[in-house]
């Protein structure tokens, strides 16, 4: 056990670091619980129509299209939040919404599907 002070922002903090071998490590990894997984609901039409997909990890902030939505294209179809930027996500294209498959507070994927026109 080290101990170490550590000054951030102007204020010191005084913390131990524990060294562990590579097999403690990937025994505590792999009993450690999974992170919970997003919930989005499944739906075949998620595999028909244009994808408009997550280009990156992140939190869902908000929704801005319901299904049925007439969309042109640019238009800002929700906003994901990703290393504390706020991300718009907008259609590629004109069309109509059929599908939404994400809801404000989703965790979701690089390349999850988060909307289909």
């Amino acid at each position: 056990m080290k101990n170490y002070h550590i000054t951030v922002n102007g204020k010191t903090y005084d913390v131990s670091v524990e060294e562990v071998s590579a097999q403690e490590f990937q025994a505590q990894a792999a009993s450690a619980p999974a992170p919970a997984t997003p919930v989005t609901p499944a739906s075949p039409a998620a595999s028909s129509g244009t994808p408009v997909n997550a280009p990156m990890p992140g939190t869902i902030v908000s929704v801005n299209v319901t299904a049925g939505d007439a969309v042109k294209a640019g238009q800002v179809l929700c906003i994901l939040e990703a290393m504390k930027m706020e991300n718009e996500i907008v259609a590629p294209e004109d069309g109509t919404v059929s599908n939404v498959l994400v809801a404000k507070g989703a965790q979701v994927e690089a390349g999850a599907t988060l909307v289909t026109l």
